[in-house]
């Protein structure tokens, strides 16, 4: 008789969670001059990243932060078994590329803004369930690139509703093993499920995505018997100022005050204010940074011990919205605890 790991209805416990053994981020220069600068590990003066496309550039941010966690780590390509990665890009094509140069075994993922959570699930699970020793989850976005596949190409100049949010040009990647560590380790994941209240604004996906997260992290608290104030922070990703707001104000209506440990990786990036980004950041370039960045340099310094990591994504496409289709919304939770 196999082990029995669902709890509930969408959680999974891993009886020999992994360790988080490295981790690092690459990023742009707007990022840099934001408030957590001094969380990154590698800030690019431009967005170029020496490259002469910004497609070329995305690729080079994601194999700058897969090199410098594989180092922090003290393991090399080829001691990764799998490698999880995704990006925004058609195809995923900054992560199809990068495994090509690396040669790691590879899943390519797509969850919008919410690879980052995805990858790291997957990653956790995979060496949970014995499929190999050391895994990678690895995620990115562009500013530049994002813009021209889903807006306007930046020389358009369109203006900027006070919804939207501001792409991430980001990369953040984790390296996992099933033994050998002393850190954070992965003990819980919540699989989300789509969530669409008919949302078709592609510059309002705060709104897009916050029913995904409220149910998702409302599931992950009834299948665990947990209650929101076992985390020292639960953290989303991205629902910018205007999502974090409502998913404050829905956990309200259930009696739940999450004001004392909770924020978003949207609102955490940039200085809306100062560096005029409207309702904050996104892209899934963003989670993975704040990841890589804050949030695991302070369950290292012991700011946190039990994290509860829900990034979120907005699944619409240029076409499924010239169609009329609303946008419908991710969220997968995973539970990081030291």
């Amino acid at each position: 008789m196999s082990e029995q790991k669902k709890l509930g209805k969408q959680t999974f416990v891993l009886s020999m969670p992994p360790f988080l053994l490295g981790w690092a981020n690459a990023v742009g220069k707007k990022e840099g001059e934001g408030p957590l600068s001094a969380t990154f590990d590698l800030i690019n003066p431009d967005t170029s990243f020496g490259e002469d496309t910004w497609e070329r550039a995305e690729r080079t941010m994601q194999k700058l932060a897969l090199n410098k966690a594989l180092a922090k780590a003290q393991k090399t390509a080829r001691d990764v078994d799998l490698l999880f990665a995704g990006d925004l890009l058609n195809q995923c094509i900054s992560s199809g590329y990068t495994a090509r140069d690396v040669a790691i075994p590879f899943f390519g993922l797509y969850g919008a803004c919410s690879t980052m959570a995805e990858s790291l699930s997957l990653a956790a699970m995979a060496l949970d369930g014995g499929f190999g020793s050391v895994t990678a989850a690895l995620t990115s976005s562009h500013f530049c690139t994002a813009e021209r596949q889903y807006r306007t190409p930046l020389e358009y100049g369109g203006q900027r509703t006070p919804t939207a949010q501001w792409t991430a040009t980001a990369a953040g990647c984790v390296i996992l093993s099933r033994e050998g560590g002393s850190g954070p380790r992965v003990t819980h994941v919540t699989v989300g499920r789509i969530r669409d209240k008919g949302v078709t604004d592609p510059s309002n996906m705060g709104a897009a995505m916050t029913w995904a997260a409220y149910d998702t992290i409302r599931t992950h608290l009834a299948d665990t018997g947990r209650s929101s104030a076992y985390y020292d922070l639960i953290v989303t990703g991205d629902l910018g100022q205007l999502g974090h707001d409502l998913l404050l104000e829905l956990f309200g209506q259930d009696g739940v005050d999450l004001s004392g440990n909770y924020n978003d990786c949207g609102c955490l990036l940039y200085d809306r204010e100062a560096q005029d980004v409207q309702c904050g950041a996104s892209g899934c370039g963003c989670a993975a940074s704040v990841l890589t960045g804050h949030l695991l340099r302070g369950m290292q310094a012991g700011t946190w011990s039990k994290l509860l990591f829900c990034a979120t994504g907005a699944l619409h496409s240029p076409t499924s919205l010239g169609q009329g289709e609303s946008i419908p919304g991710i969220c997968h939770a995973v539970a990081i605890e030291l």
